[in-house]
């Protein structure tokens, strides 16, 4: 849910906007040291480049007359314009890049006017997925924002809730098995998960190891299996990976060997194969159907919705306006893949058909500014999207509405035994509920503290 916004809001551009009165008293101005915060901020990909926001939380105007910008550079400054005042409870964006821009690492300063008193700052060690913003505005911890709202209340969406579970997590692979960039997971079923690496590309069988998982001894998964494009080519940045009735697909980024290049693909994979290294038997080029994005920033998340369930819950074809018909896709196979993209957070749903074509039958929005894993429920029909540190490990449940279209319906806090990891896989088990709980397992692809996998429970309910 948006926060309502408290006043107006101004955009301020090559001359800045004058925003109320211009003869702001004195004491209000000395009051700006706590009713003037930075709110929001945009270091990559803006328009019209890079800015930052501020909102008076205070119940008088502010005049902003000779206030400073900066970034981590003391060099580096942006003056706002004399006779510019901030209302109580209005925003104001200033688009910083007419004087520097911001970096990956980088830092936003708010000074009074000289530039040497301190009033507000943000620091960040990455670009957002879209921004980076107060939530609550004005008041909050800075967050993960989507979409961008420049000059206006920021996006924070609704209330979370307690994870649905043990609080508890325990490591659940051997130390440094694994290393770094292990993404997608997918149940087989209770005694088999799947995994896939992005960097080197690599497909993983996991067995039971104890309490824990390791890679396949048997069938030559002992150290995993390389994946290549369907011409034997190529180093997929695998993100994503689903076992359906219909085969293993993994969903990817880019191509790491042309790594500046976005090429958004679903392959497929036959799993069965003795051979060291996979070829795509099949593959969907999703590029020119999803939006421009970083070559870093597609596909993260796949998962498979049985054709049996959409039908029976009403689901609506957004590509014919009618209810979900399958028949209405030759070739698909037995259901729909639904695609979660890191960019922009929206997951879009596919008919994957014959000799690579494809259909998108709807577009979901899920809530995070960005979606590195998805998982279908059919014990409960519900599609969990989960967020990795972006959105402090959170995971959303959805599911199909009254107008046949999947839709939030709760918001989870990772548990509270688990930090902030960098978790982008999530899978739930197939097992059979105990004390009415079923393992659920989590992939860290930053393998913090020399571990990727970690388990805990969702209750079954």
């Amino acid at each position: 849910m948006r926060t309502r916004k408290l006043g107006f809001a101004v955009v301020v551009a090559l001359s800045v906007a004058v925003v109320g009165l211009s003869g702001t008293p004195v004491a209000a101005r000395a009051q700006a040291t706590t009713t003037v915060r930075i709110n929001e901020v945009e270091s990559s990909g803006g328009s019209p480049g890079d800015w930052v926001e501020l909102v008076n939380t205070g119940t008088a105007a502010v005049d902003l007359s000779g206030w400073v910008v900066k970034d981590n550079d003391n060099a580096h400054t942006f003056t706002i314009s004399s006779g510019t005042t901030l209302a109580a409870g209005a925003f104001l964006a200033l688009d910083v890049e007419t004087s520097f821009g911001l970096g990956s690492s980088d830092s936003a300063r708010l000074y009074q006017p000289g530039g040497s008193v301190l009033v507000d700052s943000y620091t960040w060690t990455a670009h957002a997925a879209v921004t980076y913003g107060r939530c609550a505005d004005g008041t909050g911890a800075f967050t993960s924002t989507s979409p961008a709202t420049k000059g206006a209340a920021n996006s924070c969406g609704g209330p979370t809730t307690t994870w649905p579970g043990d609080a508890a997590v325990t490591v659940a692979d051997g130390s440094n098995v694994f290393g770094t960039n292990l993404s997608g997971l997918s149940f087989q079923d209770a005694g088999v998960l799947w995994a896939v690496r992005n960097g080197p590309s690599m497909i993983y069988r996991l067995v039971p190891n104890g309490a824990t998982w390791r890679p396949d001894p048997a069938g030559g998964w002992g150290s995993g299996k390389a994946l290549r494009y369907a011409n034997g080519g190529g180093d997929p940045d695998a993100e994503g990976v689903v076992v359906t009735p219909d085969g293993t697909f993994v969903a990817t980024e880019r191509d790491n060997n042309n790594s500046g290049t976005s090429l958004a693909k679903v392959l497929k994979y036959d799993t069965a194969s003795s051979a060291s290294t996979l070829n795509a038997t099949a593959e969907w080029n999703l590029t020119a159907d999803l939006p421009s994005m970083a070559p870093n920033s597609g596909p993260e998340g796949i998962s498979f919705v049985p054709d049996a369930f959409l039908t029976a819950h009403g689901f609506l074809d957004e590509h014919t306006g009618a209810a979900y018909q399958p028949g209405s896709y030759p070739g698909h196979g037995s259901g729909l893949f639904f695609v979660g993209v890191e960019t922009n957070g929206a997951i879009y749903a596919y008919a994957l058909q014959a000799a690579g074509t494809y259909t998108r039958v709807a577009t979901i929005t899920s809530g995070f500014a960005s979606v590195m894993d998805l998982e279908f429920d059919p014990a409960t029909g519900r599609l969990w999207a989960a967020c990795d540190d972006t959105c402090h490990g959170r995971t959303a449940t959805l599911e199909v509405n009254a107008q046949g279209r999947f839709a939030s319906t709760a918001v989870y806090d990772r548990p509270t035994g688990m930090p902030d990891y960098n978790n982008e896989g999530f899978a739930i088990s197939p097992a059979a509920c105990v004390n009415g709980r079923r393992p659920v397992i989590w992939s860290d692809d930053s393998n913090d503290g020399g571990h990727a996998l970690r388990a805990g429970t969702l209750t079954c309910s």
